[in-house]
């Protein structure tokens, strides 16, 4: 069962804008901001790399880290390597971007172990390697910078008590979803993949999946999306 508390390494075949491999555990001591995209994902390119690209520029560097995730997971033959290559020399991201490991069947290795829904998809984790966020979709800009704000407060070695503490502090301060909802219904650019694999598309609702660990607060939201499905 996946465990928010201890989450896996990412599996990745070649990182783009990196001297080096990203991993998990060697940015422990940061909060992480990950970002899993496809470059043909109107959404991704219009939303999701963009706030990306703002929270590299918006926080600093040494207390919040920003990686790229290439998720594949439709038109495998048009978002190549080669492609993924242009695309970053075109828009230049300022950060690491990783490319999943390709499953050859099914989605690819790093978005099916964290049960992503679609892309774009966001996670987040904490100094201390935890995962505390997942989003598919696009999550309103202000909420997301507080809470990663939230969790550079946290100290590296910091209690699970001290983490709820702040986790309290900020519910009280953010405006809750039945208050302040914020989802445009008149857009259909998120890519979503439904465990179903296929050509053609269709059109339907991210639906919160539970990691099953409720002191970590996976802020799920729902994202319309064309679908892969069984044809």
């Amino acid at each position: 069962m996946f465990n928010p508390e201890t989450p896996p390494e990412l599996t990745v075949t070649r990182w783009l804008n990196a001297d080096k491999p990203v991993t998990l555990a060697g940015l422990k001591g940061k909060v992480v901001v990950l970002v899993a995209f496809q470059m043909l994902c109107p959404g991704c390119v219009s939303e999701g790399l963009p706030q990306a690209r703002k929270i590299r520029q918006r926080f600093s560097p040494d207390q919040v880290a920003v990686i790229g995730l290439h998720s594949v997971f439709e038109h495998h033959e048009v978002m190549t390597e080669k492609a993924l290559e242009v695309f970053q020399g075109e828009y230049k991201w300022p950060f690491p971007i990783g490319i999943d490991k390709p499953d050859g069947k099914g989605p690819p290795k790093t978005f099916a172990t964290y049960q992503m829904q679609g892309t774009p998809s966001l996670l987040i984790f904490d100094r201390a390697g935890r995962l505390r966020r997942h989003y598919f979709g696009h999550p309103d800009d202000i909420r997301l910078a507080a809470e990663i704000m939230a969790l550079t407060i946290e100290d590296v070695d910091g209690s699970r008590e001290q983490a709820a503490a702040i986790e309290h502090k900020l519910a009280k301060a953010l405006a809750t979803e039945d208050h302040h909802h914020d989802h445009d219904h008149d857009h259909d650019h998120h890519h979503h993949h439904d465990h179903a694999h296929g050509d053609a598309c269709g059109c339907g609702h991210d639906h919160s999946h539970d990691h099953g660990h409720h002191h970590h607060d996976h802020g799920h939201r729902h994202g319309h999306g064309h679908a892969p499905r069984k044809g």
